[in-house]
């Protein structure tokens, strides 16, 4: 029914932009002189149309957030009191999954209960007029508002002006919707974090030197929670990784910019960019079969013993992954360098490497190091890859050649399989991850104030 009645209030909101669309031509008169009318005829149109689709779509949203509540009173007033008083919260979701099964006509596998019956016919009923009524609102609003608006299309009417300030409306609410979410994030995190530290002392968390946690059935904090050898291993894969792709980023940049024909750079662009949009399951795999085996035997051959899983084999596969970010922000931030301070270099007699070095980089260096902040936080809030290619081993050591573990990956596991969230086991997971928002937050802010730093100063 949901679909069916989206599908007939688009039809009429179209008939509706149409009609705004008639009505302002008609005012223009002929030939369609629109320097008669305060605002263009597409505009009067579009407020025809929203005019007619918002409250018609606001209502519908409204009736199917009410409408389960309204469905579980119907329910339930059909069920006997002494049933009711002895059914817990999962018993009652049961029940209404049942009864509903019995209204949809599917029916259930036991026999079921006189009162069940009797729940969903009165359920089956509800819903029918339910829909006929939601029905019948939506499209006399949408008609309604469609009427309205069309009385208003006038010589004088500011259409222009009230289609605007709807938009500025919309888009101030999908701004709003985006910053709510990151704080729900934000509080969720941060509430249950607070109650990993009722448990743990935040000095032995955030200080501690062994990661240990004991899982017990008693709700109590057993073993070692020491972030340390997490932030440690978070850091060594992410600095190899910027070892490996900042040099190669930066290097294909330049070339790019200011050295690759356009055809050339037409297609090696977009070609590079493709790293990006492989799917980092598939970086991971690539890494725990292809260069930890490689590392591997390439060690034996110097005598050197690397671990097919370590934070070197990590960091150089997460290091290939965002060589397009370090290179294509690179690039941009280059090619947006004057070609004033270019010819005047050349002008003076400096060659094209003596200028790329000597003005060019200097140039675009804040924007170049905003790049390299914003793959490091890219880099430090990797998943896949450290979960197949790390190893898994969160000791607190400085070789990379052995297995470690990243925050990430510590996360993964405190919450894989059957998990009590009110154990500190479970709990630890939600501060290390507002551990880890703390960081890449701290990375991005850093890197936009360089980057707007330096666009402002170029632009």
């Amino acid at each position: 029914m949901n679909l069916l009645l989206i599908g007939v209030l688009l039809a009429l909101i179209a008939i509706a932009y149409q009609i705004g669309l008639s009505k302002s031509r008609s005012l223009a008169g002929k030939g369609n002189n629109s320097a008669l009318l305060h605002s263009r005829p597409g505009y009067y149109g579009a407020l025809v149309a929203l005019w007619c689709g918002i409250p018609a779509f606001l209502i519908l949203i409204v009736w199917n957030l009410v409408e389960p509540n309204i469905l579980k009173h119907v329910i339930l007033d059909q069920v006997p009191a002494a049933t009711l008083a002895g059914m817990d919260q999962a018993s009652i979701e049961v029940l209404m999954n049942r009864v509903k099964a019995i209204a949809s006509g599917f029916g259930v596998t036991d026999q079921p209960a006189a009162y069940e019956l009797a729940a969903a016919a009165q359920l089956a009923k509800v819903q029918m007029i339910g829909s006929y009524a939601k029905l019948a609102v939506v499209l006399c609003v949408a008609i309604v508002g469609l009427v309205l608006a069309k009385k208003r299309v006038a010589q004088n009417f500011r259409a222009r002006n009230k289609v605007e300030r709807i938009i500025n409306i919309s888009l101030a609410l999908c701004s709003g919707v985006a910053i709510l979410t990151t704080l729900g994030i934000v509080m969720s995190m941060f509430s249950e974090a607070l109650r990993f530290f009722s448990f743990v002392s935040p000095l032995d968390f955030f200080f501690g030197t062994e990661w240990n946690p004991g899982f017990s059935t008693s709700g109590s904090a057993e073993g070692s929670y020491g972030l340390l050898p997490l932030l440690w291993g978070t850091l060594m894969v992410s600095g190899i990784a910027l070892l490996v792709s900042v040099p190669i980023g930066l290097m294909i940049a330049i070339y790019l910019a200011e050295y690759a024909s356009p055809m050339l750079r037409s297609w090696a662009k977009p070609a590079i960019e493709i790293l990006a949009g492989i799917p980092t399951i598939v970086y991971g795999v690539f890494a725990l079969m292809i260069i930890g085996p490689f590392f591997k035997m390439a060690g034996e051959l110097v005598g050197i013993n690397i671990n097919a899983t370590s934070a070197l084999t990590a960091g150089f596969v997460m290091g290939i992954m965002i060589i397009p970010f370090v290179s294509s922000l690179s690039d941009d931030i280059i090619t947006q360098v004057p070609r004033a301070l270019r010819d005047g270099s050349l002008g003076l007699g400096a060659t094209k490497s003596e200028t790329i070095r000597q003005v060019v980089i200097p140039a675009a260096l804040p924007g170049i190091i905003g790049a390299f902040l914003l793959a490091a936080s890219r880099a430090i809030g990797e998943t896949m890859i450290v979960v197949l290619a790390a190893g898994n081993s969160p000791l607190l050591h400085v070789n990379p050649l052995e297995a470690v573990s990243t925050v990430t990956v510590t996360i993964v596991n405190q919450l894989t399989g059957d998990t009590d969230f009110a154990s500190p086991q479970a709990l630890v997971a939600f501060a290390l991850g507002l551990t880890l928002f703390v960081i890449t937050l701290g990375l991005n802010i850093v890197a936009l104030y360089i980057v707007r730093k330096y666009r402002e100063q170029y632009e």
